[in-house]
């Protein structure tokens, strides 16, 4: 796994062997960020990943001009990966949460340019995520919600909902403030 752009381009990321984690693809990633750059600024923006994972994506984030980005993750391992490589990047945009995400939306308060949402596949109910991130006030009034799920899952029904993105198996679904 790469970072595909920015100051951090080509930098490999080498997450642990043992990671249940399944990490956006570089062709996916390369896609979705094809599409937010010529929709989006991304220079000094705030970004909020959920289920964060390997941190990929807040990485992409931050190496593309994000002047801060706060991921949140469950698993002990990965926000341990993710600490270690913001040490070693010395990338001081970059906040980890070690919490469940859905506690972490029924208490935070903030408000961002682009959230990212990746939950496991097999999430049952992903399609609150949305109703839950716009219930919370996260959202500034350009805000971006993408959420990333499976080919099988069609999230066109929710409030907000603007398009989806698809690569493969991998659809990216855009919803509005």
């Amino acid at each position: 796994m790469r970072i595909v752009g920015g100051k951090y381009r080509n930098r490999r990321l080498h997450p642990p062997q043992e990671m249940e984690a399944r990490p956006t693809t570089d062709f996916a990633k390369e896609g979705l960020f094809n599409v937010l750059q010529h929709s989006i600024a991304l220079e000094g923006i705030r970004v909020l990943d959920l289920f964060a994972g390997t941190g990929n994506i807040s990485l992409e984030f931050l190496s593309r001009g994000a002047v801060e980005a706060i991921s949140v993750e469950q698993d002990r391992d990965l926000f341990t990966f993710m600490q270690r490589t913001a040490r070693d990047l010395n990338e001081t945009g970059w906040r980890m949460v070690k919490g469940d995400v859905f506690t972490f939306l029924a208490s935070h308060r903030g408000i961002y340019d682009v959230i990212f949402a990746d939950p496991p596949f097999h999430l049952e109910g992903l399609e609150r995520i949305p109703d839950m991130v716009r219930a919370a006030g996260l959202l500034g009034e350009e805000g971006l919600l993408i959420v990333e799920h499976h080919e099988k899952i069609d999230l066109s029904a929710v409030a907000g909902y603007q398009r989806t993105r698809k690569y493969g198996v991998i659809h990216f679904s855009f919803f509005g403030a």
